[in-house]
């Protein structure tokens, strides 16, 4: 996603979900509730410090082929989570998250994919699929109905 996208879009879907969404920032303590966009042409990780998670942004691998991509932060989440996690692929190119996907789901966390088709593009999704690691496939509309399930809320 390009730089001049992700701030706009964070700010978009913060007017229209019931959550909090923002772009992340450098640093910032991870709060529940808050769903946290990676600024364009850079890496978001997962990372903690004692009991406290929180975003860290860097360009690093600078080889990898997209920025930000959805295998840096899964990956980063599948090296230091200690809590459930529900792990989402939605529609997009490539096959950008889907070994993220698979180490998440070695470590025991429940993994989702976009239904065909609701998808723009299945790339994503297919890809994961293919690799064994969905645990459930699902059309958007469906998505939130399953995460609020899963989380009881």
């Amino acid at each position: 996603m390009p730089g001049t996208f992700t701030k706009p879009f964070a700010e978009r879907l913060n007017g229209l979900c019931q959550v909090t969404v923002k772009e992340a920032e450098d640093g910032e303590p991870l709060r529940a509730g808050t769903v946290y966009i990676a600024p364009g042409g850079i890496h978001l990780r997962y990372r903690t410090r004692g009991s406290q998670a929180y975003a860290e942004l860097n360009p690093e691998p600078a080889s990898s082929l997209h920025r930000p991509s959805v295998d840096v932060l899964f990956l980063s989440v599948a090296e230091l989570w200690s809590r459930p996690v529900l792990a989402m692929i939605l529609t997009g190119m490539g096959s950008d998250g889907a070994k993220g996907l698979e180490a998440l789901k070695a470590k025991g966390a429940l993994t989702l994919s976009e239904a065909e088709e609701s998808c723009v593009v299945y790339g994503m999704p297919k890809a994961a699929f293919e690799r064994g690691c969905v645990d459930q496939v699902a059309p958007l509309p469906q998505m939130a109905g399953i995460v609020r399930k899963h989380f009881g809320i």
